[in-house]
């Protein structure tokens, strides 16, 4: 069965629509919001590379952390149909750091994503 996901219309919504999905313990929605080929890293120095991997990095992490805060988003820089996107951390986390692609749709997925976390 597939489940209809809200898309993000802006490279912004990306990390409000990660934080309702992470707190649904919804690892399949999580990883929705990446491309294809997408590379994540998270933990720091753990890369994972492509959809099915991320899904299954989250579903790991979902396994041990259940509650997020939405977290303060600093200014989004953009190139055409490129977007970085960050937040300011409330953990003791080194920042999160995204990049986000414009689909042919209008709509926007992240291709690169860096957690700055260290699983300690």
């Amino acid at each position: 069965m597939t489940t209809a996901y809200d898309h993000a219309a802006t490279p912004e919504d990306l990390a409000r629509l990660w934080v309702e999905r992470a707190n649904a313990g919804d690892a399949d929605g999580l990883a929705a919001l990446y491309e294809k080929d997408a590379v994540m890293v998270f933990p720091m120095g753990v890369e994972h590379v492509g959809r099915d991997a991320i899904r299954a990095a989250f579903a790991h992490m979902l396994q041990h952390y259940t509650h997020f805060e939405s977290e303060e988003t600093l200014p989004t820089l953009r190139t055409g149909d490129i977007a970085l996107t960050s937040t300011s951390p409330a953990d003791r986390s080194r920042g999160r750091y995204q990049v986000a692609r414009k689909q042919p749709d209008g709509t926007w997925l992240r291709i690169l994503h860096s957690s700055g976390y260290f699983d300690e």
